[in-house]
């Protein structure tokens, strides 16, 4: 009678400890594939941080760059002039401007 009750109390562990294990196997394929913060989506949003941060990084050196041009022209009208120039194709009432553009297609 004593190896029968080992049996069933062998049983009962073995049911619950396989309705845990379900259990937690099922919540982790919840988790990873069907919540809204699925590890998929979880990886685009990285990845959109990413490319975010570097386009921060970007417009940042720009607005630098920008900012001490801006300081340039107004310091030294020559500069002023040739900005002019080559940005807007500006001119002198005397002058004739030509614009030269390569070809872009390569046969």
């Amino acid at each position: 009678m004593g190896k029968s009750r080992k049996k069933m109390w062998k049983s009962i562990r073995n049911f619950f400890i396989n309705k845990y294990f379900i259990s937690l196997l099922a919540v982790t394929v919840w988790v990873i594939f069907f919540d809204k913060d699925d590890v998929l989506s979880q990886h685009q949003l990285r990845k959109k941080l990413h490319q975010l941060q570097e386009e921060k990084t970007y417009y940042h050196d720009e607005i630098t760059k920008s900012g001490e041009e801006i300081k340039e022209l107004k310091t030294n009208p020559a500069n002023l002039e040739k900005f002019a120039r080559e940005k807007y194709l500006m001119k002198k009432d005397n002058e004739e401007i030509f614009v030269i553009v390569k070809d872009s297609i390569k046969q």
